[in-house]
């Protein structure tokens, strides 16, 4: 089984706002692969389902963004899972929006969610699917992370986010290291 978890905050309010990207990847996934019966557990939104004969459990973390680490500690340990059995998706300021980028460990690089999720799990030993988002021009990077995409940011990100999708196929189906050759 693998745990597929998507980071945003919840919310109307945060829907479609640059923070959220990871929680939009859920989305597309449990939509194209028909997860049904959504159940709240472990302070998150899961679903339970199968993409390409593997068994995955797809997460949206219901804690804000600060507090991830707290759901996804509850759910590798209620699923008995270790660090190879997770993937994260989240956003990075430090890649130009749309450029996705995989990785199979390493540190939080200034996220606060990824900061969360090492510090509960003891950890940074598991993979991450990084979105980029850009570099806030002349704003707080926390006041640019809550903001929705502008018109012109959506036509590389809408393409991006489905292409992380097929990411995440692609590390089911064949694992992290075929994933990052074909999508970093």
């Amino acid at each position: 089984m693998k745990l597929i978890v998507g980071l945003g905050n919840p919310g109307r309010k945060y829907a479609r706002t640059r923070h959220n990207v990871g929680f939009q990847v859920i989305k597309i996934l449990a939509d194209e692969h028909d997860f049904k019966s959504p159940k709240n557990q472990c302070q998150a939104m899961t679903a339970r389902g199968t993409i390409n004969q593997q068994e995955v459990i797809l997460a949206q973390p219901l804690t804000y963004m600060n507090r991830s680490g707290r759901t996804v500690s509850c759910l590798v340990s209620r699923y008995e899972l270790t660090g190879e059995d997770l993937l994260v998706i989240y956003d990075d300021l430090n890649l130009e929006p749309g450029q996705l980028r995989l990785r199979r460990s390493g540190s939080s690089g200034g996220h606060n969610g990824m900061k969360s999720i090492i510090d509960r799990l003891g950890s940074d030993g598991f993979p991450r699917l990084r979105i980029g988002i850009g570099s806030p021009p002349g704003i707080s990077a926390s006041a640019y992370v809550l903001e929705p995409f502008s018109p012109q940011e959506k036509e590389v990100i809408e393409p991006a986010l489905k292409e992380a999708a097929r990411a995440v196929e692609v590390y089911l189906a064949e694992g992290i290291t075929e994933a990052m050759n074909q999508f970093n």
